[in-house]
């Protein structure tokens, strides 16, 4: 009798599994985990195995953990929740290909910075001659007077398609993106798209390199291969972002700029408000700006009110931004794959004020406090910083839209080596061991 129950029990359980929630990318690795063991090696970009054979550089565990089992018991079971917010690939399976071959390229350069020049002129000759390609610019890359003066570039400039910051809508005619510089280029790239980012080669030729993993040196081998479609790629979530403010002066728009000289970003006008919206790589950044008075703002997550932060501002980021100034403010540092936003105080006025992380798919909302002695002033990515007045508010969520950044080995390794090159990250002389003599006593 026992036994007929056990059966029974097991047959329940069998049909409630097959019925709960199935993650193809998890049953997959465990089918194949069991003809291959242990982590497979580091590759650089150059030793990437082709398109077709992907299962040879599979991880045999999900970065993101196994499909959690959704049956408890023998009657209890997860409710089945047809509204999915996210559904994430296991980021080890995270390859770039082409539907078609990409023609046109953006090159972002650092603005003055003369060491930038030669490397600036040798990408875009290789590129537009070898290459066949059609170069994007931003016009006022070409107004250096060491570009526009050297007549021996004189044929390839006139190749050159050129755009206008906040004038001209190229997201449409981009198939790919090379930055030159430090990690601010890589930040100043995402903001020039904000629906759909195409995938983005940055080279480390700035200062700090975070986000930077190439180096130049044989930047046509790793061209090449990018442009062949063999690449692993690491999804930088953004932070969709809505301001809401109240109409308190009259003011009329012109090809994007307002007559007080604010920049108007994907502006719309209701009845006594102006909404402006942001895609935001790194941060979210609310400060009492030049008051002496301590900020005091109250954030909401899913419209509760969960706290209101009184001190110099709280930083709101993603994964990305965690190494930025939310590492500065005293936050953990998080891998750019875990689906998560960040919300840290700068000098909060509170011992007990700690970081912490929420899920991607909340919605935070950020107001100044019914109270509030001052004002607040709100920047993104370090841009387009504006006042935050009574009334005014700003709605914080992921992004749809992610920033595909190309990976010069895999999005773990890479991460690990910017840790410890950039930030020395866990750096300590080592302890010495015990001798023969000092262990005896």
């Amino acid at each position: 009798m026992e036994m007929n129950r056990e059966k029974l029990c097991t047959s329940k359980t069998d049909v409630s599994s097959e019925s709960a929630y199935h993650c193809s990318a998890c049953h997959d690795d465990e089918e194949w985990s069991s003809t291959s063991r242990g982590r497979a090696k580091s590759r650089s970009l150059s030793a990437s195995p082709a398109l077709g054979s992907t299962k040879e550089f599979r991880r045999t565990r999900s970065l993101h953990g196994p499909c959690p089992v959704t049956t408890f018991g023998p009657k209890a079971c997860m409710l089945q929740n047809p509204k999915t917010i996210m559904h994430i690939q296991d980021p080890a399976s995270q390859r770039l290909t082409w539907n078609k071959p990409p023609k046109s390229i953006l090159v972002i350069k650092k603005i003055r910075d003369a060491s930038l020049l030669q490397p600036f002129k040798e990408l875009c000759v290789y590129l537009t001659e070898e290459n066949n390609m059609i170069v994007y610019v931003e016009k006022k890359v070409l107004e250096d007077p060491a570009i526009a003066n050297d007549d021996n570039f004189g044929p390839v400039k006139k190749k050159f398609c050129t755009f206008r910051e906040d004038y001209d809508d190229i997201s449409n005619q981009i198939d790919f993106i090379i930055c030159l510089g430090g990690d601010g280029t890589l930040l100043y790239a995402s903001s020039l798209f904000q629906g759909s980012v195409p995938p983005v080669m940055a080279f480390h030729l700035g200062s700090l390199g975070f986000l930077t993993p190439f180096n130049f040196e044989n930047f046509q081998s790793q061209v090449t291969q990018v442009i062949e479609g063999n690449a692993a790629l690491v999804l930088r979530s953004r932070l969709k972002v809505k301001v809401v403010k109240e109409n308190r002066e009259k003011t009329t728009i012109q090809n994007g700029i307002e007559e007080n000289g604010v920049v108007s970003t994907n502006i719309e006008k209701e009845v006594g408000k102006q909404i402006m919206q942001y895609q935001v790589l790194n941060e979210v950044v609310v400060d009492r700006g030049p008051s002496s008075y301590l900020s005091n703002v109250d954030v909401f997550l899913d419209g509760h009110l969960i706290t209101t932060v009184q001190g110099d501002g709280v930083i709101v980021s993603t994964p990305t931004g965690s190494t930025a100034y939310a590492a500065a403010a005293g936050a953990s540092m998080i891998h750019p794959n875990v689906p998560a936003i960040m919300i840290t105080p700068i000098c909060p006025h509170s011992l007990s004020f700690r970081p912490i992380v929420v899920p991607a798919g909340v919605e935070l909302k950020i107001m100044l406090s019914p109270d509030a002695r001052n004002t607040a002033w709100v920047s993104f990515d370090g841009r387009k910083r504006q006042e935050i007045c009574h009334g005014d508010s700003i709605s914080i969520t992921t992004s749809c839209y992610p920033l595909p950044s190309i990976c010069f080995r895999d999005p773990v390794s890479d991460w690990f080596e910017s840790l410890a090159e950039c930030l020395h990250w866990n750096v300590r002389k080592k302890q010495n061991n015990f001798t023969v003599e000092e262990e005896e006593f």
